[in-house]
């Protein structure tokens, strides 16, 4: 699931166009509701739906520790780093790509959700999985390495010390839940910017329809695109933002079976934090409810190009300065400052 600045130029050809104009903004938010993915979206459907489906939320969204025991932030030499109050909430989303009979977990998806304190506007930063980066009693590896040691908090102790950021949720979603969703709302159309061939699947540029198996192998390829890690970011992005088109239309939200079956199919596969509870999530959402395209920003995490490691890994050379700047601006609440 990951953050192109890209998908911000989806304007408008005439500002004059009501109908156009309004298209345009219920699309921005629609880019907000996929990127916030799991969190969300089942409990905004819910809210005023029916009471089945809110027992269907609550009883499936399983809650674990995936917060760790020392949560704030330190700095090079183990000292924390304070946090200021009243700037914003910091929500950690990752998209688990373990596969049916994996022994380890791997986190292919890494996007930071920063809600300013006054719900004006939202930041979402995405991750590469292979940047190169400090881990906590591990030396130097790819990010997604961290999942792999240590599961969730040893990922959010890696963040919040790279970053400088306390990180106050997180939420872990199962791509073979992606597939289920996919399969409950009838499949979903997604615009294809790289041909490649992938699980017995040929994707060519242009849109195509896929159903879930279809869509669990484009996102999963990267081996045949022009970048890499960085283009099935993108592929990610542009699936997850047409799944959200498709759950929020009204062939889904319009149909009680569909709509049960999605809900179902969304919030079985979700697991958050500890201090994460259904009563929040909702709170958060009507509180972004008002939100706009130009209130939202997306943006990848600074790297200056690719290279290797020492090991011969390929690997995302991480911007350490920039990454120092990104992470003040999130700290400080100043993120519509940060270039």
């Amino acid at each position: 699931m990951t953050i192109h600045e890209e998908l911000t130029d989806e304007r408008s050809d005439d500002a004059d166009d009501a109908a156009g104009a309004g298209r345009h903004r219920r699309r921005n938010r629609v880019i907000l509701v996929a990127a916030l993915v799991m969190i969300l979206v089942p409990v905004v459907a819910v809210g005023g739906y029916l009471a089945y489906l809110n027992h269907v939320v609550t009883t499936n969204i399983k809650q674990e520790l995936l917060l760790p025991a020392a949560q704030l932030p330190t700095d090079a030499q183990g000292q924390v780093i304070p946090q200021p109050t009243g700037a914003g909430t910091n929500y950690l989303l990752i998209g688990n790509d373990a596969r049916p009979g994996d022994t380890g977990s791997r986190s292919d998806v890494m996007v930071l959700v920063h809600v300013p304190e006054d719900h004006a506007t939202v930041q979402l930063v995405h991750f590469p999985r292979d940047l190169w980066v400090p881990i906590p009693g591990h030396g130097e590896a790819k990010l997604n390495a961290a999942y792999a040691y240590g599961g969730a908090p040893l990922l959010v102790r890696t963040m919040q010390d790279m970053l400088g950021v306390e990180i106050d949720h997180v939420a872990v979603i199962g791509f073979e839940g992606f597939k289920r969703m996919t399969d409950a709302v009838g499949g979903v159309d997604v615009d294809v910017a790289e041909p490649s061939t992938s699980g017995g699947y040929r994707f060519t540029v242009g849109t195509m329809h896929m159903d879930g198996d279809m869509a669990l192998a484009f996102v999963r390829e990267r081996k045949q695109l022009s970048e890499g890690d960085i283009s099935r970011g993108q592929r990610q992005q542009a699936f997850i933002k047409a799944l959200m088109l498709k759950t929020l239309s009204k062939d889904v939200l319009l149909d009680p079976a569909r709509l049960a079956t999605f809900v179902d199919a969304a919030t079985s596969n979700l697991t958050v934090d500890q201090k994460l509870d259904v009563g929040q999530m909702r709170s958060e959402a009507l509180a972004m409810r008002n939100l706009r395209g130009g209130d939202i920003r997306f943006i990848t995490a600074p790297f200056t190009g690719f290279g290797w490691s020492k090991d011969g890994q390929s690997i995302d050379v991480t911007d350490w300065p920039k990454m120092k700047q990104l992470g003040e601006a999130i700290r400080t609440d100043t993120m519509n400052s940060y270039n």
